[in-house]
């Protein structure tokens, strides 16, 4: 599974994912074992059926502004428009996957990477990324709806961590800024709903110490070095 992550084949879930599927065959054998061993230069590797060539590209992230009704995945059966439909020519070569989701209807910062460590830096928990967001609500929050947010809201899959509230300060028609350190499946939605708020416009605008800035809406821009090295921690 190293090698597959390595070589920019996708995510440790999504290989993990096709291995336990018995879609990775290696030298005409289905791959059973997530520590197989495997020759870059002589194996002949399949996922899916099709071959893979496993020399590691050059690590590369992208930073793209998601707008708004854009799927954040590589490719959907449904032939709706995803993050690689909008990506500039130049980069659309590489392996590149999504370092973590935001839903088809939220805007903002999103990380693609071929880069399977950076990848798992950053969607796996224990690392506690901390995510910054601009929602619009409808109405305002009572001071009891921020106390709760603080202190963590109990949804359906089990107890948030403590949320940072903040009025925004940004644009209209945003009217408050959320940060939290999870990644639950449209949580931020689900917090404000569970308060009885509609989430009318959600973007995301920093990861860590990475901020979206003024990055145009359907832009994207090459992280550096050390951008990279401070999302990896070095």
């Amino acid at each position: 599974m190293k090698a597959l992550t390595e070589a920019g084949i996708g995510s440790r879930r999504r290989m993990a994912d096709a291995i336990r599927q018995g879609k990775v065959v290696i030298n005409g054998e289905i791959a059973e074992d997530f520590r197989h061993p495997v020759d870059l230069a002589t194996d002949r590797v399949l996922v899916d059926g099709k071959p893979i060539d496993l020399k590691p590209e050059e690590p590369v992230c992208l930073m793209l502004h998601k707008p708004r009704g854009i799927l954040s995945t590589t490719r959907d059966e449904r032939g709706r428009r995803t993050v690689m439909d909008i990506l500039p020519r130049e980069y659309r070569h590489l392996r590149l996957y999504p370092a973590g989701r935001l839903d088809k209807d939220s805007t903002g910062l999103l990380l693609l990477t071929n880069d399977g460590r950076l990848t798992y830096r950053l969607t796996h928990p224990k690392y506690e990324h901390e995510k910054e967001y601009l929602v619009h609500i409808n109405g305002n929050l009572t001071p009891g709806d921020t106390s709760k947010l603080e202190q963590g809201i109990t949804l359906e899959d089990g107890v948030t961590s403590p949320a940072t509230i903040r009025v925004a300060t940004s644009p209209p028609p945003f009217n408050y800024s959320v940060a939290i350190h999870e990644g639950r499946k449209r949580q931020v939605r689900r917090m404000f709903g569970s308060l009885g708020h509609q989430v009318l416009a959600l973007k995301r605008v920093r990861i860590g110490r990475l901020s979206l800035g003024n990055l145009e809406e359907g832009n994207v821009r090459q992280l550096s070095t050390h951008e990279i090295g401070e999302l990896l921690g070095n």
